[in-house]
């Protein structure tokens, strides 16, 4: 049986890689301790997962759900954002809900790109904003992350025959995998970069709340003072007028919804419509229920949210300092639920043979690297989806494994 050359590139995925090395460590008798998906491990708050419950009773819910139906959820999702950013959103144009943020980075490039034409994006970054390409029959130009400039891209350093076959960048800050926090300055430039150049600017943003505020951390946090806000900023807080942008926004971490899979965009009203209609041709929507439990998050107690990122920042405390101590060093996060650790020298070449590895030695599982792309090589990738007790036996299992 033949297969479309679209799926070529999508052989290799981290994720379900990564997946397959645990049920083989598994079968083998070991106890996985799974560092390596970032899916919260928290609980969504009940007054989120009440909506949904009320939902279930009422049969008006249960039927297919199409785009004037989720209104209320859109108007939810514009007051969050005006609220949380002092930007004015348009809940009929500029507003669409989505299965997740992944969904939005996938179906994207299909609303904008035709077979050949370019997709920069970030390398090391996330997969999905390279599959959606792929499918699109774009090609991708990656804008590589180094340490060295705080894994921020240098939009000077692309080619000129690239740009001019260009039509969209994907930027994702806070960043998945290496956590850094790109100041509003960089939204700025980009902004400016993508009109000189004519290129839609997509901005995927699930951490926008898992930010740290280390002012009185015991760990010596690496970060500038504009890091050290309480708030990563907007792409529309650089273009507020919606000139060129969409950014993408998911409930999975901010309120421990990842299996309820709800999301949405806010962007260019032509943007907007357009994903729109791909998304038409994919599918209607999640079932209303999930919305009105979506709308829940954004409208009431905002309290959890901070529970949530407290947790998050003593888990990330307690693994660096067991790092630490077991002579690994490594950076502290700024933002995300994840820990984006330099391979010690052995390992530096090859992040899929360290992780493949060390699940079957010790059960510990994590993300390699080169999974998020070729500037990925030499880092893994570690998910604080765990108790700080838990990531402590994970560190014991991995200094044992290193020694």
């Amino acid at each position: 049986m033949k297969f479309a050359k679209r799926l070529e590139p999508l052989k290799f995925n981290v994720f379900a890689d990564m997946d397959r090395a645990k049920s083989l460590a598994r079968a083998c008798g070991q106890n996985v301790i799974d560092l390596s998906l970032g899916s919260s491990d928290l609980p969504a708050a009940a007054h989120i997962t009440d909506a949904i419950a009320h939902s279930l009773s009422d049969p008006s819910t249960h039927g297919y759900l199409l785009f004037n139906g989720t209104r209320a959820f859109r108007e939810a999702a514009a007051s969050w954002y005006e609220q949380k950013f002092g930007i004015s959103v348009n809940p009929e144009t500029e507003v669409l809900p989505l299965i997740g943020s992944q969904e939005g980075t996938a179906h994207m490039p299909l609303a904008v790109l035709n077979p050949g034409d370019f997709a920069l994006l970030l390398d090391p970054g996330y997969p999905s904003h390279a599959g959606g390409v792929y499918l699109a029959g774009g090609q991708i130009y990656p804008m590589p992350l180094l340490a060295e400039n705080q894994f921020l891209p240098v939009f000077e350093d692309i080619p000129m025959p690239v740009l001019a076959q260009s039509k969209m960048m994907v930027l994702s800050y806070p960043h998945n995998p290496t956590t850094a926090i790109a100041p509003l300055a960089f939204f700025e430039k980009a902004v400016a970069f993508c009109r000189q150049h004519e290129l839609v600017l997509v901005h995927d943003f699930p951490y926008v709340d898992l930010v740290f505020d280390d002012r009185n951390s015991p760990l010596e946090a690496a970060q500038t003072e504009e890091n050290r806000k309480l708030m990563a900023p907007s792409i529309f807080q650089a273009d507020r007028d919606k000139s060129v942008a969409i950014e993408f926004f998911t409930l999975s971490k901010s309120y421990s919804m990842g299996g309820f899979r709800v999301g949405y965009a806010i962007g260019n009203p032509e943007l907007i419509a357009a994903l729109r209609q791909v998304k038409a041709a994919v599918d209607f929507n999640q079932y209303l229920g999930i919305l009105n439990g979506a709308s829940a998050a954004l409208t009431g107690p905002q309290d959890t949210v901070t529970t949530s990122v407290e947790t998050f920042r003593k888990r990330r405390d307690a693994f660096v300092n067991a790092l630490r101590a077991i002579g690994w060093e490594v950076p502290v996060p700024p933002a995300t639920m994840y820990v984006w650790a330099k391979l010690p020298a052995p390992w530096a070449s090859d992040s899929v043979k360290f992780c493949t590895q060390l699940v079957q030695s010790t059960g510990v599982a994590a993300s390699p690297g080169a999974g998020f792309g070729k500037s990925g090589e030499g880092y893994v990738r570690f998910a604080l989806v765990e108790s700080p007790e838990i990531l402590a036996a994970a560190v014991n299992k991995i200094a044992e494994f290193l020694n």
